[in-house]
């Protein structure tokens, strides 16, 4: 009989060990055929799951945004108040910083070897950064999309600061204190988080 094989399932798998691969090489270094080795599959499947490295990597710039919303998510539940999921987003940062590091890194490079206008108009990454901006929305309470993004690009800011090597950043203290700026800024908008099953529907979406 047989082997059944989820095709959707290991096209996962393979992206999901191609992060270590590009942390390692770095985007611009690495070639499809090292990447097939790396994977101990022929470039033959490579190719059949993935037409191009670009396209393997947006795939991959995909596949690690549903996993960090989902996480993240999971992270700040139960998060009563904007500073309680301010406080709770710089406890995962701090958790997960050496992977936030080399994504970044990872990123950077990928962006070195492409031209801003391309990066601009790719819809894989234009969509990914409104669903970044849509759940950071839902999980602070922030209607506004301008300081969505705002919080968006400061979480960035931290990320690279410490991939620069700033040893003075504290991803809690710098969240903590973002909260209660933002607290300040939104008298208007109700402590209260928004329900959790809320921001399961805008990951679903």
């Amino acid at each position: 009989m047989p082997k059944i094989v989820d095709h959707e399932q290991y096209r996962k798998e393979l992206l999901d060990k191609c992060f270590d691969l590009f942390a390692e090489k770095g985007y611009g270094s690495i070639t499809m055929r090292q990447i097939a080795e790396g994977l101990r599959v022929s470039t033959g499947t490579l190719y059949h799951y993935f037409p191009s490295k670009q396209a393997l990597f947006e795939q991959l710039a995909q596949e690690i945004c549903e996993q960090d919303l989902s996480t993240a998510l999971a992270e700040l539940q139960g998060a009563q108040t904007l500073q309680e999921s301010m406080e709770a987003l710089g406890r995962y940062l701090v958790k997960n910083e050496d992977y936030f590091i080399k994504w970044t890194y990872i990123w950077i490079d990928f962006c070195q070897h492409k031209d801003s206008k391309e990066m601009l108009k790719n819809s894989i990454f234009k969509r990914n950064n409104q669903r970044y901006q849509k759940v950071i929305g839902d999980l602070f309470g922030i209607q506004d999309s301008v300081l969505a993004s705002f919080v968006l690009s400061f979480v960035d800011g931290l990320i690279l600061e410490k991939l620069w090597g700033n040893e003075t950043i504290d991803f809690i203290e710098q969240c903590a204190l973002l909260g209660k700026m933002l607290t300040v800024y939104l008298p208007q908008y109700p402590a209260e988080i928004k329900a959790q099953t809320h921001v399961l529907s805008s990951l679903e979406s």
